[in-house]
């Protein structure tokens, strides 16, 4: 649709992305490197306590060992393991009027992002690729062959995300945002998918398992696999579990 072309949020999609040919020969810029923190000398400085220790131990904990995993075991997930990513991710805790509130904030309960699953080694699932429906918390079955080796040939021929026991793919419905938001739409979008990973980040330590999140893989490769155009609806985020 034209209105969506013209807006500054696809046009810089649009012009990122990778594919095979481009991504060595696409002129990258030359920026300098910053520095790595920031700091203000000569004023107050304030020790901060490590009290909230005592009440935020679980949490802390989770926070403290979650680290980005690529060796994974050849073992399963249990079904209610799954269940759980998923609903951490983007499970309904609440309705306002028409808006379904999820565990992970979005700009104006539009919740834009789509979550599809490439399962290989699921208690009680086949291998396939598979939707999240959200609203009656079930998986759609779109095919019922493994894609695995598919999905990490499209994320840069990265080994570990075929090793994985399930990757999430997340896709973005661009007009479901933008129609409110307009260019400045695609910040919030971004910004909806990384809360919704990093649910699942802390969701999958919680149950011992671990993960890693991808932003790198060719665009339309993994549109083409999801069978989405490209321009409507993306691919934006991955992160294999296992």
């Amino acid at each position: 649709m034209p209105d969506l072309k013209e807006t500054l949020g696809y046009n810089y999609l649009h012009h990122t992305k990778f594919n095979r040919k481009t991504i060595r020969e696409k002129e990258r810029p030359s920026i300098s490197p910053g520095e790595a923190f920031k700091g203000y000398g000569d004023v107050k400085k304030i020790s901060l306590p490590v009290s909230w220790q005592k009440t935020g131990a679980e949490l802390e904990e989770l926070l403290q060992k979650r680290r980005s995993v690529r060796q994974f075991s050849n073992e399963n997930l249990s079904l209610e393991d799954l269940a759980f990513l998923l609903w951490s991710m983007q499970g309904v805790t609440a309705q306002a009027g028409p808006y379904l509130l999820r565990t992970a904030p979005s700009a104006g309960a539009l919740y834009p992002v789509e979550t599809y699953l490439a399962v290989d080694r699921v208690d009680g699932v086949d291998a396939g690729l598979y939707h999240f429906d959200v609203r009656n918390f079930q998986l759609e079955c779109l095919t019922d062959q493994s894609v695995s080796g598919l999905v990490a040939r499209g994320a840069l021929d990265q080994g570990f995300v075929s090793r994985a026991a399930v990757t999430v793919i997340w896709s973005a419905v661009f007009r479901r945002n933008m129609v409110k938001y307009g260019h400045r739409g695609l910040r919030y979008i971004m910004l909806d998918c990384g809360h919704i990973c990093q649910n699942l980040l802390l969701a999958a330590e919680s149950l011992d398992l671990k993960a890693c999140p991808v932003a790198a893989f060719y665009d339309d490769e993994l549109n083409a696999l999801l069978d989405i155009d490209g321009v409507e609806e993306s691919v934006i985020y991955l992160a294999s579990v296992g």
